[in-house]
């Protein structure tokens, strides 16, 4: 059985560029945005995080680059793409389409 915390796979790569759509941050502030607006339902560990970064950013998705942090640390620093921003659009888009048809199954009763 399947935990609240639990992602469908693919959804992470969403969240996390919806998360840097709305400005750049560091992995720690992606993780703790996302665990603050979902209410504490979402968290993501360190490993399913940095890889799913590395991932994005190989795929020309997102960028980085090192500055200081809030706590005047180094820290790596991701920001959105022009083809990050087109990709979350059809991430959504897909997205959209599955909660619906996933919500539309649930919501099925019997004749």
């Amino acid at each position: 059985m399947s935990k609240p915390n639990d992602l469908v796979q693919g959804t992470l790569d969403l969240l996390v560029l919806k998360i840097l759509d709305l400005r750049p941050m560091n992995g720690w502030s992606i993780g703790q945005h996302l665990k603050q607006l979902s209410s504490d339902v979402l968290q993501v560990s360190d490993g399913s995080l940095y890889p799913a970064l590395h991932k994005l950013e190989q795929e020309g998705w997102i960028q980085s680059e090192w500055r200081q942090s809030e706590n005047n640390r180094r820290a790596k620093f991701y920001s959105l793409t022009r083809a990050g921003k087109k990709q979350l659009q059809v991430e959504s888009g897909n997205w959209d389409r599955l909660s619906g048809a996933i919500t539309a199954l649930i919501r099925l009763r019997e004749v």
